[in-house]
């Protein structure tokens, strides 16, 4: 019989701490989950504990949008076999720097990968080819895990090492490693385990206190059978979420999923005019993602290929995994 955490949350991540979103589904006693209206995110090294918290005893399934692994070159290189191992020591000892984006092309390099900081004075002066010389590769094609390459249903994700650009992924990854998963890491009380690095999603469910497995909000809107974001639809525009919202609505009602009416109110109206009304509207995406995998809807999309489960990682729900 398969174990379903008590509470699923979704985080919407950035470097930027006003655009942090949270959105939860909580499992009532009936056996049906109940979507609560996306809030933001507090301070992220207290976040599991708030979780627990809310899961009153039962376990937790936390998702979050940032990438989740090594692209397998780059750890290849480094001889490093294992992810989940490695993760804890990242920040000190050999890897102190490891957090710290380079400014300059010339403080690039193995346990200093991030680049580059600011795009600089000049339009160009940060190039990409300083960042593939540095780490002794020919294209940023081969710093991009197997889940972030281009599939036939969307384009392919952004480099983690590169942080330039609307696109860029590298400084919310900063954040959730340094702020979130590594101090849970170190404190065993919290039990946090990550997917797919450590097991079966379930197999953690049903044995550990926190389960925490990536997202992609682009890859989360093919499951709710929407079309990838820029091809017709822009997630900053107020009338192509409401658009959408169609999509969430027929999703809502075929697997019988509850919800505040505020967070109804919300679909609606696209999520309000701001152009950052994205990040509660990527929240919830993700969440509702995570509830079709939970659910049985959809495959977990765990691979039998060593590299990605121990080193790359997956998004949650995505096919094609080998």
């Amino acid at each position: 019989m398969t174990v379903l955490p008590r509470l699923i949350a979704h985080a919407d991540w950035s470097s930027n701490a006003n655009k942090r979103w949270i959105c939860l589904a909580e499992l009532d006693q009936q056996g049906s989950y109940r979507v609560r209206i996306p809030e933001t995110v507090g301070d992220p090294q207290s976040l599991f504990t708030e979780l627990l918290e809310r899961a009153a005893g039962g376990s937790v399934l936390a998702g979050f949008d940032f990438p989740i692994g090594l692209p397998s070159i780059y750890a290849e290189r480094l001889q490093i076999r294992d992810f989940r191992a490695i993760l804890p020591e990242l920040g000190r000892g050999i890897w102190a720097d490891f957090f710290e984006v380079a400014r300059e092309k010339d403080e690039i390099g193995p346990t200093r990968p991030f680049y580059p900081m600011t795009p600089g004075k000049k339009t160009g002066v940060r190039k990409q080819h300083h960042l593939l010389r540095a780490l002794q590769v020919e294209s940023i094609t081969e710093l991009l895990r197997e889940c972030e390459k281009k599939t036939d249903i969307r384009p392919a994700a952004s480099s983690l090492f590169w942080t330039l650009g609307a696109k860029q992924v590298g400084k919310a990854a900063i954040v959730g490693w340094r702020d979130v998963l590594i101090p849970a890491l170190r404190t065993p009380e919290i039990d946090v385990a990550i997917w797919p690095f450590e097991g079966s999603l379930f197999d953690l469910i049903s044995s550990r206190k926190i389960t925490v497995a990536e997202t992609y909000p682009a890859e989360a809107c093919l499951h709710l059978g929407m079309s990838p974001p820029g091809r017709g639809w822009s997630k900053t525009n107020q009338s192509d979420r409401a658009f959408q919202g169609k999509y969430i609505w027929n999703w809502l009602c075929s697997r019988k999923i509850r919800t505040e009416s505020r967070l109804l109110k919300m679909i609606r109206a696209g999520f309000g005019p701001s152009k950052d009304s994205e990040d509660p509207f990527d929240a919830l995406v993700g969440l509702l993602s995570m509830l079709e995998v939970v659910l049985g809807y959809r495959p977990t999309g765990e691979s039998c290929v060593n590299e990605i489960r121990s080193i790359e990682g997956w998004i949650l729900g995505q096919s094609g995994s080998g």
